[in-house]
């Protein structure tokens, strides 16, 4: 029976504890199909809740996947890498958005898997808008990786949990230097 109790109580903690982290995800919807995405907001808040205050603000009501990069089309990088990437793209409002501090996945713990979303950025601490889905394990954009020469890699704040393959059709889509001969518009809405 004292088993039983301890056990009983073992799951209940952790079904509570599962519930109170219940995290937030974003639907993507392109003419493709549609991406969920989840938003670690507890592991990398400052990431996450600018990706989600741009959403709700309606930033990516515009927004498209513009680059697609894949081991075919950078012939003059050392270090390879697969991912989509969206955002603004060239609207003059990207200038005028604030960027955000730049969390490492030294600091989230947050790595460049298959799926993982995360921010586009030139400098540490330039990151906005413009954020890439990994298309494989990518831990050369992991803080460390040889991808950046600054060595911070690149701010990971989610994980795509539906529509990966949706993610892997846009990635094959046609493109001269890495930007898409037609871009992939989308909209973005919280979900959850």
């Amino acid at each position: 029976m004292k088993k039983y109790i301890i056990l009983s109580l073992f799951f209940l903690a952790v079904f509570v504890q599962s519930q109170a982290q219940t995290l937030p995800q974003v639907k993507i919807a392109t003419q493709m199909g549609d991406i969920i995405v989840e938003i670690d907001t507890i592991k990398a808040p400052v990431t996450a809740l600018n990706f989600l205050n741009h959403v709700k603000e309606g930033t990516f009501n515009n927004g498209v996947f513009y680059r697609v990069v894949r081991m075919d089309n950078q012939p003059i990088n050392d270090v390879k890498i697969e991912v989509i990437q969206g955002g603004v793209f060239t609207e003059v409002r990207f200038e005028k958005i604030p960027p955000i501090v730049h969390e490492t996945t030294d600091q989230t713990g947050i790595k460049h898997l298959d799926g993982t979303i995360s921010m586009a950025r030139m400098a540490p601490g330039s990151a906005s808008t413009e954020f890439f889905i990994c298309v494989n394990d990518q831990p050369e954009l992991d803080f460390g990786g040889k991808r950046n020469p600054d060595g911070q890699g690149f701010a990971a704040f989610g994980q795509v949990v539906e529509g990966m393959d949706v993610v892997r059709k846009i990635q094959q889509l046609k493109d001269e230097g890495q930007t898409l001969v037609e871009k992939v518009a989308f909209k973005t809405e919280c979900i959850k």
